[in-house]
């Protein structure tokens, strides 16, 4: 199988790439920085030379856009909108102009386009799509419209010789150093790992090696198409996640801290504190109800067995991040 992967270069793209690699596909991937014989450069922006890749391919994952560790000022998050909405497009005009286009597409997306909830889980079918919350910040609303209008690049994109569906991604779990488990596990082995504006919040996630069998899946699944939520069956608020990772390390205490304390914290880390405080409670609906088996459906033992790759950096099936 011919697997293209636009802006696979990131965490969850070199997850992928391995995986695939070892599984036998050939993949190409297409980045502003290509370094190796299989990648292919482009700018993510017009079409050039490296569209020639997608004709013949059989499958499109693209993950392409600005990564969202980073301040969220008007200048970061206009450029998360304009890298994901205009590779996305990019993408389908590629698709489009192929004498043989691939026969699926999937979209990355995220599951930051639900609202901010506590009660009722969001599936594909019934959850509620956030940016009319009240009580948030502001610009809580602008994340949404940016996952928003990512999809609706893949959507309009006229393509009808290839399926499309786009990746609601939750927080991906690796062992690979840089990603949110490992930024997670530094505060824990500093201490630092308690409740977060009193932990009510939900965390939805999902384990690295479910995230590219889960991929695999719906390449496979000629019978799904459009949005799929990819997460774990079993969100939980932030207190208990980050109680179940002290266990995994094996660290007792960990501290709590304020709203203000992690205003403080990720300006330090040069990062944003709405990844932290919306509460994300997404369940899997399309993948469950397709008959998906998660291998690691619960966050302590998930937990332990990322925890034990890190100690003993011996990767998993999928490793080596898209709120």
């Amino acid at each position: 199988m011919k697997v293209v992967l636009p802006g696979g270069t990131g965490q969850v793209g070199t997850m992928l790439d391995r995986a695939l690699t070892a599984a036998g596909h050939e993949v190409t991937v297409i980045t502003r920085s290509p370094s190796r014989a299989q990648d292919i450069g482009w700018d993510g922006t017009t079409l050039g030379p490296w569209a020639e890749v997608i004709d013949g391919s059989d499958v499109v994952v693209n993950l392409a856009g600005r990564s969202v560790s980073c301040r969220y000022t008007e200048e970061n998050l206009r450029a998360m909108m304009d890298s994901r909405v205009d590779s996305a497009r990019v993408v389908g005009e590629a698709i489009a102009a192929a004498a043989r286009p691939p026969r699926v597409w999937l979209q990355m997306s995220t599951a930051t386009v639900y609202a901010h909830s506590f009660d009722a889980a969001h599936d594909e079918a019934t959850g509620v799509i956030g940016g009319s919350e009240a009580g948030v910040p502001d610009y809580w609303a602008y994340s949404v419209e940016i996952a928003r209008n990512w999809e609706r690049a893949q959507t309009e994109a006229p393509t009808p010789a290839t399926r499309k569906v786009a990746l609601r991604s939750a927080m991906v779990m690796s062992p690979d150093r840089g990603g949110v488990f490992d930024v997670l596990s530094r505060l824990v082995r500093l201490g630092l790992g308690g409740p977060v504006a009193g932990g009510a919040q939900y965390v939805s996630w999902i384990h690295d090696e479910d995230f590219v069998r889960a991929v695999e899946f719906l390449i496979d699944r000629d019978d799904i198409e459009g949005p799929v939520n990819l997460a774990s069956p079993e969100p939980l608020p932030h207190r208990d996640f980050m109680r179940a990772l002290r266990t995994a390390w094996r660290v007792p205490v960990g501290l709590p801290a304020t709203r203000r304390m992690a205003e403080l914290g990720a300006f330090v880390l040069r990062s944003d504190t709405e990844l932290l405080l919306k509460s994300r409670r997404v369940v899997p609906g399309r993948l469950s109800a397709a008959g998906f088996a998660f291998a690691h459906p619960e966050w302590g033992r998930a937990a332990v067995s990322l925890v034990e790759q890190a100690r003993t950096g011996r990767p998993g099936r999928a490793a080596g991040l898209v709120s």
